[in-house]
């Protein structure tokens, strides 16, 4: 493991080795529609964020350990707009049409956006369909485990983010009464980029292997909302009981200061809803 500092800044890098394979799986697949999916084995984390920690919100609590108890791979980047529109365009409808070229940023190798939760169901019941393989979208504890990779700190990189690293709004900016920074807890200013850029461009994965988990484009889980973690699975699960108004998204986006983009961080949306930051990567079970 190395480090690099810049004052406070602290930046950490972590030798890995990850198991990973291709889905093959499809007539279509072709360099561009490749999935890569990045193998995860059981372990243990602590979900959620302390309370002293910068931009703590009261959704992360209370932190509790989580037990993953199920093996599982998962998209070692978003889901491009290449892989949407192979499977939208050539894999038979399973509970609803799909839009081929949703994505306000057009580019085969950006992740896509302005899909729904429910665009996301339908595309992983058609990936499983096609492949007989148990594609799906992440619960909420498997993608914090898939982000955090072993670590406790804000950002799999450690105490702060920088936008050499990652996809985010790097500057200041004023909305009304409301000033929003672009650095965090000392971290240097930085660039906003003001649309998505293509997975896997900062080429800096965590130490599980993936890419993209802080920033580009938030992803949806398959969880139901809930304001805390009170009476939470801990066991890997998605929670899935209660009001189904709302569903998870998790990672922050190209729109937002890096606080929205902790591991730790939460949000939610109605699952019909189809914005320029909302995105997805799959989980094969």
């Amino acid at each position: 493991m190395g480090q690099e500092n810049d004052d406070e800044l602290v930046v950490q890098y972590r030798d890995r080795l990850a198991q990973f394979f291709t889905e093959n799986g499809l007539e279509l697949t072709t360099e561009k529609t490749a999935l890569e999916m990045v193998f995860i084995s059981v372990g243990e984390f602590m979900m959620g964020s302390p309370e002293n920690e910068l931009e703590h919100r009261k959704n992360e609590s209370p932190q509790h350990q989580v037990t993953i108890a199920q093996p599982f791979f998962m998209g070692k980047y978003s889901v491009t707009q290449a892989q949407w529109k192979a499977v939208a365009t050539t894999l038979p409808k399973i509970n609803q049409d799909l839009e081929p070229e949703p994505s306000r940023f057009s580019n085969d190798n950006h992740p896509v956006e302005r899909v729904s939760w429910h665009d996301a169901i339908e595309f992983c019941a058609r990936l499983r369909q096609h492949t007989e393989r148990p594609y799906r979208l992440p619960t909420e504890a498997e993608w914090e485990y898939a982000c955090r990779a072993n670590t406790n700190t804000p950002f799999h990189f450690g105490p702060t983010l920088t936008t050499t690293l990652a996809n985010y709004r790097g500057t200041d900016w004023t909305t009304g009464d409301n000033h929003y920074s672009g650095t965090y807890n000392s971290g240097p200013p930085g660039t906003f980029q003001e649309q998505t850029t293509p997975v896997g461009s900062f080429d800096v994965a965590n130490a599980f292997g993936f890419y993209d988990m802080h920033g580009n484009v938030w992803e949806w889980c398959q969880d139901v909302w809930h304001p805390n973690y009170n009476g939470a699975p801990t066991d890997g699960s998605a929670w899935t009981t209660g009001d189904d108004t709302y569903r998870v998204l998790r990672g922050g986006s190209w729109i937002n200061g890096p606080a929205d983009c902790r591991s730790a961080r939460r949000m939610n949306s109605t699952p019909d809803a189809r914005v320029n930051y909302y995105g997805f990567r799959v989980v094969c079970g």
